[in-house]
């Protein structure tokens, strides 16, 4: 049985992915869920997981290559058994074709070069990204195969004079490329609104002190003001559909689940990883979903999984002492709620001034989605959950 290895979609928008590297050669031995393929996308870059056991086989895409979703890259097959399209090109019918789970026919990349010459893969990709014309270049590697080297030197400046550059420039990564061209979009086409409220945070101090012990206890985490707000949040969304909705071209899109979107910094760029079915995970749950995802991110790992579906996304910028700020929504999702720090403040209570923790939050909605009315009813609840979150996490 032959399994293929497609472009994955992770946002309903989505129509093509990067291919960034395999993690796997082609005719070596693979295992089910071990990582095959790292891919980019405007978030982040991830690991693909291999669908089945097998041997890596087919592989009609390189490093570099922009692929439509959904296409065929690659196949897992059994020892000895050759990839649906190898069988068919050489005539011969495709054994088990009902077993396979899509029928592609990947065309294996040359390694010609225009000038006759074989040439790597990556030299190829280097070429194409220093503009080198790879048919005026003469291989210094076996058969006077094209090499990465060659193409690097090649492309170095021929006289003594350097390519001024200003030195005040900083050219960001593919991720924080991808990001800025996200977030301009966002800005300029939803229609942003902002909704602020100055919550009293105390119980939500004295909820993370008192449960914090034993939950660092129980799974060896401690819990955070982040962990806390998740699990809220999830809870009063189930209340207010229309705050965990998404726009598309056909209209108001209802989500069935609720999938918080955490963001959180790596590199140069921001992430927003995703906690699954938030409003159905205790606290301790959260948490632990919350560490993972956090040290996949830093580390470069995480899983197409670990950053599609989400919901509803959470800013929480109060651990770097920012008071309050305004967060840009992710499409297709209707608000993302910025969160800043806990800070003691004097406000009145019961008629006299007191010291309390108070802390700002600030939903930004998609007007297309949400009204002010449904925002301000959605905001002031949140704020009940915070001053009794005992409440809301029986």
């Amino acid at each position: 049985m032959a399994f293929s290895v497609v472009m994955p979609a992770l946002e309903m928008a989505q129509e093509t992915g990067k291919l960034v590297a395999w993690r796997k050669s082609e005719g070596e031995s693979v295992v089910k869920g071990e990582p095959l393929l790292e891919i980019e996308t405007d978030k982040a870059v991830l690991e693909v997981e291999s669908p089945a056991d097998g041997i890596l086989a087919g592989v009609s895409e390189q490093a570099g290559a922009v692929v439509p979703v959904g296409k065929t890259i690659a196949w897992i097959v059994r020892p000895g058994e050759a990839p649906p399209s190898e069988v068919a090109a050489s005539g011969s019918s495709v054994p088990n074709a009902t077993e396979t789970t899509r029928v592609a026919t990947p065309v294996v990349p040359s390694r010609e070069a225009a000038s006759g010459a074989p040439i790597s893969p990556k030299a190829r990709r280097l070429a194409k990204e220093r503009g080198v014309d790879i048919a005026s270049l003469r291989g210094s590697g076996p058969g006077g195969e094209i090499l990465a080297s060659d193409v690097l030197a090649a492309a170095e400046p021929t006289n003594a004079t350097p390519k001024a550059t200003p030195k005040d420039v900083e050219i960001p990564s593919s991720i924080g490329r991808l990001m800025a061209e996200r977030t301009t979009q966002s800005w300029t086409t939803v229609p942003h609104f902002f909704v602020v409220r100055e919550i009293d945070a105390g119980a939500l101090v004295e909820a993370r002190e008192r449960l914090g012990s034993a939950t660092e206890k129980a799974r060896g985490i401690k819990l955070t003001h982040t962990d806390f707000l998740v699990a809220l949040i999830a809870r009063v969304l189930v209340k207010h559909p229309r705050m965990n909705a998404s726009w598309s071209g056909a209209g108001i899109s209802l989500n069935h689940e609720v999938n918080i979107g955490v963001a959180m910094a790596v590199e140069d760029s921001v992430v927003a990883t995703v906690i699954h079915n938030a409003d159905k995970a205790n606290l301790g749950e959260v948490a632990v979903q919350r560490r993972d995802l956090t040290e996949r991110a830093r580390a470069g790992r995480l899983r197409p999984f670990d950053i599609a579906g989400a919901t509803f996304t959470i800013s929480n910028l109060g651990m770097f002492h920012v008071d309050a700020f305004s967060a840009i929504i992710s499409p297709p999702q209707a608000a993302i709620l910025a969160v800043g720090s806990i800070t003691d403040r004097v406000v009145p209570v019961d008629g006299r001034p007191a010291i309390r923790p108070m802390m700002t939050l600030t939903l930004s909605c998609d007007h297309r989605v949400v009204d002010g009315a449904r925002a301000a009813v959605f905001l002031n609840e949140v704020a009940e959950a915070v001053r009794e979150p005992d409440n809301w996490l029986r």
